[in-house]
């Protein structure tokens, strides 16, 4: 039995239909392992010790009553727990410290999913021109000329902030529309942030692919997240519809581009975000979709990846017993 520690937002207010942290609870209470949760706020450090303040956690698929917390209490982390790095975006600096305190817990021996170093390294956006061969033509730049130039050099583009999440702050542009000044100025901020510009894909009519990586291995189904109405943006939170469909062979091309990398990073779960045949974002921090996918093809994503976690606790203790 492992002491799985989960770090993430207020548990009280998911939406447990569509909450992937929740899945990965549900498979770890069915698995046996004791459930933990802590509290907002509660990584620490002390003596060099990282530790947290957490509270033994039962859940149960039923909305409205899908959770029970016991008593908090303090606890140094260490090579007994498994911790779930679940916190939603933006990547600010109470996140990074965060990722920090876990550093030293898995310095102590705990298993951090995703590891605090690749979360640290990895921004979401930047984090796909790591794979050059997969992506659009980008640009990633506070310069809102060179932006502008880019802009109309593609005829159209679409772009963002580095630190957004759901949809927020996406901007498809036209080269030689009226407010691309205005939209390239609000993106950087007067040129005080990088902002990331893409070739336009037309082909998100169709759907922006969420592809769910495993330990580096894709999982056979992606959720295509279908723009609605006069919205060009995908992502659910904007709106858009979810509709899983088979890997085709380019994803799964991307996905062996991509798969050994994360791996190597430590990056237990991933969500890759393609749009036709190009990768636009590589999600570390707390990628979704697991529910939507179970139900509509009868898998158990959550399953998988609990699969590796304990190959690699295995391996680990296998180690430790050999050294």
């Amino acid at each position: 039995m492992l002491d799985v520690v989960v770090v993430m937002d207020p548990i009280g207010s998911i939406k447990i239909a569509k909450d992937s942290t929740f899945a990965m609870l549900l498979e770890a209470q069915r698995r046996g392992h004791r459930l933990l949760y802590v509290v907002p706020g509660g990584l620490s450090v002390r003596g060099g010790v990282a530790g947290a303040r957490v509270a033994p956690l039962e859940v149960r698929d039923e909305a409205g009553n899908h959770y029970k917390l016991g008593t908090a209490s303090q606890i140094e982390l260490g090579p007994q727990h498994v911790v779930l790095m679940r916190k939603d975006p933006p990547v600010d600096t109470d996140f990074l410290n965060d990722t920090q305190v876990l550093t030293l817990a898995q310095r102590a021996g705990a298993l951090v999913v995703n590891d605090p170093q690749g979360l640290r390294d990895l921004n979401e956006k930047l984090g796909s021109l790591e794979f050059p061969q997969c992506c659009p033509e980008t640009l990633v730049s506070r310069d809102a000329t060179a932006l502008k130039a880019f802009v109309a050099e593609q005829g159209r583009a679409v772009v963002k902030p580095l630190d957004g999440m759901g949809g927020r702050s996406i901007f498809r542009v036209d080269a030689g529309e009226a407010n691309v000044n205005v939209i390239l100025e609000t993106i950087t901020a007067g040129g005080r942030h990088l902002a990331i510009a893409q070739r336009y894909v037309p082909e998100i009519s169709e759907g922006d692919k969420r592809i769910l990586l495993v330990d580096g291995v894709p999982v056979d189904y992606c959720l295509a997240r279908i723009p609605q109405g006069d919205e060009f943006r995908g992502n659910l939170a904007a709106g858009g519809r979810g509709e899983g469909r088979p890997l085709s062979e380019r994803d799964r091309w991307i996905a062996q581009q991509v798969g050994p990398e994360m791996r190597r990073r430590g990056m237990v779960f991933v969500g890759l975000d393609v749009i036709g045949d190009y990768l636009t974002e590589v999600n570390v921090t707390s990628p979704t979709c697991i529910r939507e996918l179970d139900a509509q093809f009868g898998l158990n994503i959550a399953g998988l990846l609990f699969d590796a976690i304990e190959a690699r606790v295995a391996a680990r203790d296998q180690d430790i017993a050999r050294a």
